[in-house]
Formats: C-alpha cells, sequence, structure tokens
C-alpha cells in the first residue's frame, strides 16, 4: 500500500502479468474463465459511512466470497495497526482470518478493494495456484483478482491529489489498467464507468492501449506496416540467422519435414501459437479459444 508516498509508474511487471494470465486459462480452464464475464458491481460493495464498521465488511466479504464462488469459505474480518493494507490467514478453512489496515476505518470505500485481493488469496489456495517468491505470487493475485472481475476496484483506489497519493496492490496503475483491458476485451464490459478515480480512468486508458498492440504484433494480420516490414525480414534469413531481435516476440524454427514455422503469443492469454509459414494462415488457440488471422 503507497499512502502518501511515491506510485510506481509503467510496466515493470508485464512478463509476470502475462504468466499470471496463461496460469488462470490453464488452471481454470476457459469454460471456468468465462463464468466470471460479470464484474463485481458497485451497489454490491457500497460502504457508506454511517453503515456499522464491522457488520459492513462482513457483508463486503461475502460478496467477495459470492463472487469467487468460495460458498463454504467464510471471512472475519478485524482492523489491526500495521504496514500492509491486509493479511489473510491461509488455512484449511471453512474460517479465514482477515486483517484490515486501521486506516480502513476512515477510508470505508475501499475496503470492498483489500477484500478482493485478499479473498483471491484464499481462491488461489484453494486451486493450489502459486508462482515462486512473494512479490511474483502477489502480482498474480493482483492479475487474478483484476482479471476474474473485482480489480476494477483496487484501480478505483488509486488516487493522487497534489502531494497525497494512495495505491492498493502491487501491479502499477497502468499494469492494473492493461490487465483490466485485457479482460474487457475478452468480455466486451467496460468498468471505466465504475471509476470514482479520474486518475483511475486514465491508467485504464493507457493499460488499453498497450492491450490492443498484443493484438498488433507480427505475424497477426493486424500488425501495422513497420512490424510487417521487420518480420518479412527476418522470415527471408530464418533459420540461418540469429534469432529474431529481442524486440519481436515471435521466433522461427524448422519441423521435422524441415519446413518453416513460426511461434508467438496468444494475444489473449499468452500461450505460444506456433503455425507453419505460408502466408495467410487461421489459428485458433487451444487455450482460450481465440481464433486468430495470421499472415505468416
Amino acid at each position: 500500500m503507497a499512502n502518501g508516498g511515491p506510485v510506481e509508474h509503467g510496466y515493470p511487471h508485464l512478463d509476470t502479468v502475462r504468466a499470471a494470465i496463461t496460469a488462470l486459462y490453464r488452471r481454470l480452464s476457459y469454460d471456468t474463465v468465462q463464468t466470471f464475464a460479470t464484474s463485481v458491481l458497485p451497489a454490491a460493495v457500497a460502504f457508506c459511512e454511517t453503515d456499522d464498521l464491522h457488520l459492513g465488511s462482513q457483508r463486503v466479504a461475502r460478496e467477495m466470497v459470492r463472487h469467487f464462488r468460495l460458498p463454504d469459505a467464510r471471512m472475519i474480518v478485524g482492523f489491526k495497526d500495521m504496514a500492509h493494507a491486509a493479511n489473510v490467514e491461509l488455512t484449511a478453512g471453512p474460517e479465514y482470518f482477515v486483517e484490515l489496515n486501521d486506516r480502513f476505518r476512515t477510508h470505508r470505500r475501499d475496503i470492498g478493494a483489500a477484500l478482493a485481493h485478499e479473498v483471491m488469496h484464499v481462491y488461489l489456495h484453494r486451486l493450489d495456484l502459486s508462482f515462486p517468491g512473494v512479490r511474483e505470487n502477489e502480482i498474480l493475485t493482483d492479475t487474478a483478482t483484476t482479471y476474474l472481475g473485482a480489480g476494477w476496484l483496487l484501480l478505483d483506489a488509486y488516487r493522487e491529489h497534489g502531494e497525497a497519493s494512495q495505491k492498493l496492490g502491487y501491479l502499477t496503475p497502468e499494469e492494473f489498467g492493461y490487465v483490466l483491458a485485457k479482460r474487457s476485451l475478452v468480455f466486451r464490459e467496460d468498468p471505466s464507468v465504475w471509476f470514482t478515480s479520474p486518475q483511475a480512468y486514465t491508467a485504464y486508458q493507457k493499460g488499453m492501449a498497450r492491450a490492443r498492440q498484443d493484438g498488433e504484433q507480427p505475424p497477426l494480420s493486424a500488425a501495422g506496416w513497420a512490424g510487417r516490414r521487420r518480420y518479412a525480414r527476418d522470415r527471408r534469413h530464418a533459420p540461418a540467422a540469429p534469432p529474431a531481435q529481442p524486440a519481436a516476440a515471435y521466433a522461427f524454427t524448422p519441423d521435422g519435414g524441415g519446413r518453416l514455422r513460426v511461434s508467438f503469443p496468444c494475444p489473449t492469454c499468452h500461450q505460444r501459437i506456433r503455425v507453419p509459414v505460408r502466408g495467410r494462415v487461421r489459428a485458433r488457440c487451444s487455450l482460450c479459444r481465440t481464433v486468430l488471422e495470421c499472415d505468416t
């Protein structure tokens, strides 16, 4: 939790974020991901200043449990003076003890954001899905929370007013925007109408621009002129030349018959796809079922 301090920007964790999206599809399956097509709605987690702190927190926690389909999990929410925004004790269940930072006693509008992240910890724990390292695992948790419909709350908790700032989660605002955009492109859902923070809207727009770039890289047919020209040059010199330059996500390899194939990441789930180099090809990602128009 950045509270008054500097907020990191940009895309320093983008590789881990993309790996997290791939891991979600692999662990959950396409069909299960599709069941999260509707996000948590603002009315479901609204928290008025006149609401009872503990009863209201329990209500919001139950909504997160319902959204992530954990009917046999019970969240016991308390408040504590600590450095982090929140913490959950991961046990066998069915009861889980969640501690929220004392500042949420007076910043109740962000309780939903904090609980979304902690309940996702429980969800991933039950799935036995984790990344090595604390930071990587927290990035996985932020990404999963966002991609499965509750992370817009985390981005909306990002605010800057003059020298004051606040941000929850381990992703940068632009990375939250990127994951939200990836979700929006799949489910045709616009979360920006729910933002109360103008900075959140700006970060979402930047993330959307970055997410659209994923679908405009060669050998996809939507690639721009510069990318197509670079791809044609690399294809002409493959496989005798060294691998494509680091900026290129695609790679050429010969198949068993000596014919050339190109592999590249799916713009939706980032699993690598391998197709023959023979002009226009239609490919279907086996993981997220996205149909891709390619010009190889």
